[in-house]
């Protein structure tokens, strides 16, 4: 088996069997939208939210449009798995950026499908006097929507992918740049 399968298929694993795990003990454990537990009282909790929309509740209006999410997923799936078919073999760290994402993405399909929603539970929040009433001022709210592990595995991966490529084309044009004839070198390449 390739390198870059078991890369993509141990990322894929982590994600959306870990993602699996904690959605469904936080259903088990927390009442859906008043239960939390403070870990960092003042800024993290484990809470109990349902989302019906996409990332931090955009498109909240959709939610009972599963089809669109799961014919999201499908093509999201399928360039993912076009992108792992055209890296080399023995790579790496691309083939586990895109198994994080894909596995983020099955993660939060397989909730749509099963519950129409998806479960999210982590929330990172302030309750500072000073912090707080200036971030409601300036951004309406002073916590970050919460997300949970599949949203983890696509930002992660998305992010480090996007970074990856940006350096590999850099590395890229830096050797194409030195492969390419100095001034001097020209009139040497000239048939006597």
């Amino acid at each position: 088996m390739p390198r870059k399968v078991i890369y993509f298929t141990v990322a894929f694993l982590i994600i959306a069997v870990g993602d699996q795990v904690t959605k469904w003990w936080v259903v088990q454990n927390i009442e859906l939208w008043r239960g939390s537990i403070d870990v960092i009282p003042g800024f993290f909790q484990l809470v109990h939210y349902q989302n019906k929309g996409a990332v931090g509740g955009i498109l909240g209006d959709w939610g009972h449009r599963l089809t669109f999410f799961l014919g999201f997923a499908v093509v999201a799936m399928a360039a993912m798995l076009w992108m792992l078919a055209q890296l080399p073999k023995n790579e790496r760290f691309n083939p586990t950026m895109i198994g994080l994402i894909a596995g983020g993405a099955v993660g939060n399909t397989i909730d749509r499908a099963w519950v129409g929603a998806v479960t999210d539970f982590l929330r990172f929040y302030t309750d500072s006097v000073t912090w707080a009433p200036w971030l409601r001022d300036k951004l309406g709210t002073a916590e970050y929507p919460s997300f949970n592990v599949a949203d983890i595995g696509i930002t992660v991966g998305v992010a480090a992918f996007l970074i990856s490529s940006f350096f590999q084309d850099e590395e890229a044009q830096k050797i194409s740049a030195e492969e390419l004839p100095k001034d001097g070198d020209a009139a040497d390449t000239k048939p006597a």
